[in-house]
């Protein structure tokens, strides 16, 4: 019997703490997903409703992929689980040879994690310690940027700026700063890709590292397009600002790609999209495509290379994870990458995307729709609030398009975010859209004046 065809009781339901979940809510009316396939997911109580989410920003080649399936289903009968710590297994070695091969140039070095935020929280230490193997141990500062969502490790949350997950924990990492975000609604409502305005924000950078001194500052973290705040692209020329900044400080910069990351832009990387190439780059949800835990830290070769100094049997770098390089994970994600270049994954995220924008951009004008952002297959349509509180009016959007749509959105904020699988067909965008459109304007009141 499959775990999914075993019910789940009222103790059960109890006994489980979801994530980032109104717990007592949920638990009054479940609902529970028991299987998937392709674009879709099967509710318990019979439906089957359209997956615009992939998942989790995750499912990028669609559910239960047959490559991916029958890859981890040979895995287990060969090597149920290797360690990486002094010894290893063949698969791990190869896979970080192909995301090397699939990073932008120079970066051929990768650190294998079990997940974005521990991606995260091992960038942040290697851009610490790369400092330090260089004998510059002055620079400790971290600097994030408010809005940003980075993994839920204190690393993680403390360059994050998402203020209700920094309240909830009390103190976090001492010498951590934040640049502003990029989201300006009174110049950049309804642009589609980079928006026009906004390349100064990056110039708040200078003015950070003006208050600490440069010489304290080990690294920037950004996402290239900012996800779980609701889909924020970055502003024309913004990033290459950055880049520029930083090496004029010698500073590390991290692209966090935990989103973006194999193909959701329609390139490998967002980073490649931009033209701007970070020290490290941070991934995992699209890399196995959801099918098991695994993440990857990618790094230039200079940071890689500081660090293999000293004696030759001497460990280079004290961090480590029990699953890191998993032999399934490994499988997974090799077959994940299959699937995105040999099957042409990417390539198809990518001729979709003018599509998506295109029938996107028809919401403007629905009641409360105040814009509509979007860069590939990647999305955020933002709702006016609520008087009865942030979050609620996207939250009846996304009911109203599960129940009566038949399409899974997300609700992140005042925005309804989207990701869909790449495999999407202009007939699912239009599936999406006009569920969309429907909830919108059925759930409109009075007071949600058009834009």
């Amino acid at each position: 019997m499959a775990l999914a065809d075993t019910p789940a009781s009222p103790a059960s339901l109890d006994a489980f703490w979801m994530p980032f979940t109104p717990n007592r809510k949920f638990k009054q009316s479940p609902r529970l997903i028991v299987g998937s396939e392709g674009l879709y997911y099967d509710l318990a109580d019979g439906r089957r409703v359209l997956d615009a989410i992939a998942g989790l920003w995750c499912v990028n080649a669609g559910h239960r992929h047959p490559r991916i399936s029958a890859a981890m289903k040979a895995q287990i009968d060969v090597l149920d689980y290797a360690s990486s710590f002094q010894i290893g297994h063949p698969a791990a070695f190869v896979l970080a040879q192909r995301l090397a091969e699939m990073a932008p140039a120079g970066m051929n070095h990768v650190f294998f994690t079990n997940s974005g935020s521990e991606s995260v929280d091992t960038a942040l230490k290697i851009a610490l310690a790369y400092h330090r193997a260089r004998g510059d141990a002055a620079r400790y500062r971290l600097i994030g940027r408010e809005r940003a969502y980075h993994g839920v490790g204190f690393g993680g949350i403390s360059v994050g700026g998402i203020g209700r997950q920094r309240s909830t924990f009390g103190p976090l990492l001492n010498g951590v700063d934040h640049l502003p975000h990029t989201l300006d609604l009174a110049r950049n409502a309804f642009s589609r890709g980079e928006p026009a305005h906004g390349i100064e924000k990056a110039d708040a950078l200078e003015a950070l590292l003006a208050l600490h001194d440069p010489s304290t500052v080990a690294a920037v973290i950004v996402e290239p397009v900012a996800g779980s705040t609701g889909v924020l692209p970055p502003p024309r020329g913004y990033l290459r600002r950055l880049r520029e900044i930083c090496d004029k400080h010698g500073i590390l910069l991290i692209f966090d790609e935990v989103i973006t990351g194999f193909g959701r832009l329609g390139t490998n990387f967002a980073a490649d999209l931009f033209g701007v190439t970070p020290d490290l780059i941070t991934t995992a949800k699209g890399l196995t495509n959801g099918a098991v835990p695994m993440g990857a830290v990618l790094m230039r070769d200079e940071v890689h290379d500081a660090f293999m100094q000293g004696s030759v049997s001497g460990i280079e770098l004290s961090h480590g994870y029990t699953y890191s390089g998993h032999p399934l994970a490994c499988a997974a994600a090799m077959a994940t990458l299959d699937a995105y270049t040999q099957d042409g994954l990417i390539a198809q995220s990518a001729a979709t995307a003018p599509y998506f924008e295109e029938c996107l951009h028809t919401l403007r004008g629905l009641p409360g729709v105040i814009d509509v952002r979007n860069v590939g297959l990647l999305a955020g349509i933002e709702l006016q609030p609520w008087a009865e509180g942030a979050g609620t009016h996207a939250q009846a959007v996304a009911q109203h398009c599960v129940d009566q749509g038949g399409v899974l959105v997300r609700s992140v904020g005042d925005t309804i975010a989207l990701s869909p699988p790449f495999t999407l067909e202009r007939r699912h965008v239009d599936q999406i859209v006009d569920s969309l459109r429907a909830a919108i304007a059925q759930t409109a009141r009075p007071t949600d004046a058009a834009a």
